[in-house]
């Protein structure tokens, strides 16, 4: 049997049409002397795209057949920039040779800056460099969320309600997970303006356990049970811990658990039509781009306060082909809490990368046997020039790690005055041991930016439909066809035990 033409002709068509599909290109970039990987280096695809490698040297873009350039340039400070063709890049591993920063003498200026002036000029010429204007950036965003907790001990004493006795207290304890990782990765365009963000997200996921949720549900309502099985409606809870005590109604408390489960049935019925993605995915890049460097409500205060720190000039060295100096700050006399190094371009004084890292504690609070301490502060921030000569955010890798503590007593007690005999009525006395260290990392890439007129980014509506696609295991085949930045191992051995 032979096949018609009117079936030939399509399978034809479709063969031609082969070549012409998405290309994924993936490797890894590795340095050519020590075989180690490059994190965090530009992989330049087009004028004004291109995508980051991530800690492990990692990367993978997605090209258009009909737009694929003839070369991909690879850079990465402290190495030689190299283009390559793309079936180089393919499933392999790419080598860069070190290259050292270079020393004074290898550029020439009319007048050679001090480092102080240097300084000077680059904060001088801030509002000039950094862009205002409304921006349209296609972005991918992962964001991890890494609870460790060391210690769980409720310290349980005593107990006149048979059902809250130590047992229970113990299953408490021991179902809260010494190690709770929480990954969400979004893709999508970033519309920002004035502080003001929205979104329009392309595709997003989800990873953690679900089962560590249910099982805090599980023992919410039975603590639930046992209370309004032995609590009177009339009677009020003394609620002690050390030296302090408060007094709390129990048909309050009854009332708003009744408002919670009412907001519970609302938020399953909203949840086939609404969800909290595009809100939590804004608030998420809020508080990331809230710690640029120029920002009020950062913690890095570097150019608001540039005296507190030492500058060094380290060299010169090629950024996004141009010359930038390269400069270490540290803190004078512990007067300020950041080190690391700036690259500022030469001509226009614009900051194009930071690396910063905390030298000490941020904060350090202890009360009455509550400890908070803000311990790790560190990333790396790069700018690109916007075709209005303006720099916005490119990339930035950002971590920032605290320790909680709570070490005291409590003591629950519930009085009645409407029975007779004495008040007392129900006694619960715990001593409450918990450490925890919760640390939180944000990766943002920006793969192309644009400057878009005011009314576009007025007018833009979000879509609050947007869901994102819950994950027990890591899927590798969930971002086909897109460009993102590359996961690590961790996220990638990512899977919920049975």
């Amino acid at each position: 049997m032979t096949l018609s033409n009117t079936k030939i002709f399509p399978v034809l068509l479709f063969l031609m049409a082969l070549p012409m599909t998405a290309q994924t290109i993936s490797s890894r970039l590795v340095d050519a002397k020590t075989q180690k990987g490059i994190p965090y280096a530009t992989v330049q695809y087009g004028e004004h795209q291109g995508t980051i490698t991530n800690d492990e040297g990692r990367f993978s873009f997605t090209l258009e057949a009909a737009s694929a350039p003839d070369s991909i340039y690879i850079s990465s400070m402290g190495y030689a920039k190299q283009g390559f063709a793309l079936a180089q890049l393919q499933d392999s591993v790419v080598l860069l040779q070190p290259k050292a920063i270079e020393l004074s003498g290898v550029y020439v200026f009319d007048k050679e800056l001090t480092v102080d002036e240097i300084i000077e000029k680059m904060v001088e010429r801030l509002p000039q460099n950094i862009n205002k204007e409304p921006v349209k950036q296609r972005f991918f965003l992962r964001q991890s969320e890494l609870a460790t907790i060391t210690k769980v001990d409720f310290g349980f004493e005593e107990s006149s309600i048979a059902e809250l006795n130590k047992g229970l207290m113990d299953s408490i304890a021991a179902s809260i997970p010494k190690n709770a990782n929480h990954y969400t990765e979004s893709l999508g365009d970033l519309y920002k303006h004035n502080g003001t963000y929205k979104l329009d997200i392309i595709k997003a996921a989800d990873l953690y356990d679900k089962n560590q949720v249910g099982s805090f549900e599980e023992l919410g309502e039975r603590m639930q049970t046992i209370f309004t099985q032995n609590i009177k409606p009339d009677s009020y809870l003394k609620i002690k811990s050390g030296i302090f005590s408060q007094k709390v109604q129990v048909d309050s408390i009854l009332s708003e658990m009744a408002e919670e489960e009412a907001q519970k049935i609302q938020d399953e019925v909203e949840k086939d039509t609404i969800s909290g993605l595009v809100d939590a995915q804004r608030s998420a890049f809020k508080e990331l781009l809230n710690e640029l460097y120029y920002q009020e409500d950062s913690k890095l205060d570097l150019t608001r306060k540039t005296r507190k720190y030492a500058f060094t000039l380290a060299g010169y060295a090629e950024m996004d082909d141009a010359g930038v100096y390269v400069i270490d700050y540290e803190p004078k006399r512990g007067s300020a809490e950041f080190k690391g190094r700036l690259y500022i371009n030469i001509s226009d004084f614009a900051i194009m990368r930071l690396d910063v890292q905390n030298t000490e504690r941020l904060r350090n609070f202890r009360l009455l046997g509550i400890t908070y301490r803000e311990v790790l502060y560190k990333g790396t921030m790069r700018f690109a020039q916007l075709p209005n000569g303006k720099y916005d955010l490119r990339f930035m890798d950002f971590t920032f790690g605290r320790y909680f503590a709570v070490d005291r007593p409590l003591k629950v007690i519930e009085k009645n005055k409407h029975v007779k005999g004495r008040r007392k009525q129900n006694e619960l006395s715990l001593n409450i041991d918990f450490r925890m260290s919760p640390t939180q990392k944000w990766e943002l890439v920006v793969f192309d930016q644009e400057v878009v007129p005011e009314a576009q980014f007025t007018n833009f509506k979000e879509d609050k439909t947007a869901r994102a696609t819950y994950m027990p295991t890591y899927d590798p085949g969930f971002w086909q066809g897109h460009t993102i930045m590359e996961p690590n191992q961790a996220i990638r051995e990512f899977t919920v035990e049975e």
